[in-house]
């Protein structure tokens, strides 16, 4: 059983994007400029956007952090991002999720340039993904992606079980998995909690994106010998054995699923630290076009 780093690689995707950094500096280039918006004080939104903000300083972008309060009204953000579509030193920029209530986050999705939406969520990057024309892929699955082609783990005509189907992850994630690319070219099933059977499917799987969004959802009877496995989830599970009273768990229960696969991702230090990188990838993708 191999386990898939996702630390080691995002952080030599990071170095790698910060010489080409280093190259852009010494031609007297801009340097790429992301922005993120945080509306509220929610500790995990926080938590992410503060490693956000310190991974553009480590590979030498420029970051800007807009804090918003709570109590901030969907008019209010809408004006922000207004802002910042038509500000010039900001290539790409991201509205961190979730949002408090009182404000629709599709119309917040949708007010968001294109062009700077390196999160890759507004419709048109969607539309783009699906038909496989150049575009911001949205951060995770690509990771995802990115994690399978650095570790060369065949994809092709291999049966895909991706559990889950939000719009971040378990959508996109089939559609880049089903197309003609490196990692990629595969035969994809997406199942949900609605699913019926979903344990015979899952033990067909020879890839298993579990993002379900439950915890220790997938168990070692669920899955065939040899199965590659990707765990999107992390969420906090009472433990009074641990200092702060929890533990950080994934979708998928470790112990018994890893006895069985040929690669799996931990959690943490998997999936998380290749979104972050592929949002500095799609960060200087965005410079590079304005440029």
């Amino acid at each position: 059983m191999t386990i898939l780093d996702g630390k080691k690689v995002s952080n030599d995707i990071k170095n790698e994007i910060a010489a080409h950094v280093e190259s852009m500096v010494a031609k007297g280039e801009k340097v790429p400029h992301l922005a993120a918006i945080l509306v509220g004080k929610d500790g995990a939104s926080m938590t992410y956007v503060n490693a956000k903000v310190k991974a553009c300083e480590k590979i030498g972008f420029k970051s800007t952090l807009i804090e918003m309060p709570e109590y901030t009204s969907e008019e209010e953000l809408l004006e922000k991002i207004h802002q910042l579509n038509t500000d010039d030193n900001i290539d790409g920029f991201i509205v961190q999720l979730p949002l408090p209530e009182q404000i629709d986050e599709q119309n917040v999705l949708m007010a968001v340039d294109p062009d700077k939406d390196v999160d890759g969520f507004h419709p048109t990057n969607v539309g783009r993904m699906a038909l496989d024309l150049p575009t911001f892929l949205p951060a995770t699955p690509y990771g995802i992606m990115e994690l399978l082609e650095r570790y060369q783990i065949e994809t092709s005509g291999k049966n895909v079980v991706v559990m889950g189907r939000s719009h971040i992850v378990g959508r996109p994630m089939s559609i880049l998995m089903s197309q003609k690319r490196k990692a990629g070219d595969a035969t994809v099933t997406v199942v949900h909690s609605r699913s019926k059977d979903l344990e015979e499917i899952t033990r067909e799987a020879d890839i298993i994106v579990a993002a379900i969004g439950i915890s220790e959802f997938l168990t070692g009877d669920m899955v065939k010998e040899d199965v590659v496995i990707i765990d999107v989830g992390i969420t906090r599970v009472p433990d009074q054995t641990k200092k702060n009273g929890y533990r950080l768990a994934g979708d998928v229960h470790f112990e018994s699923v890893s006895k069985k696969a040929s690669y799996i991702t931990p959690v943490p230090g998997g999936v998380g630290p290749m979104t972050i990188a592929m949002l500095l990838k799609n960060t200087l993708l965005a410079r590079e076009r304005r440029a």
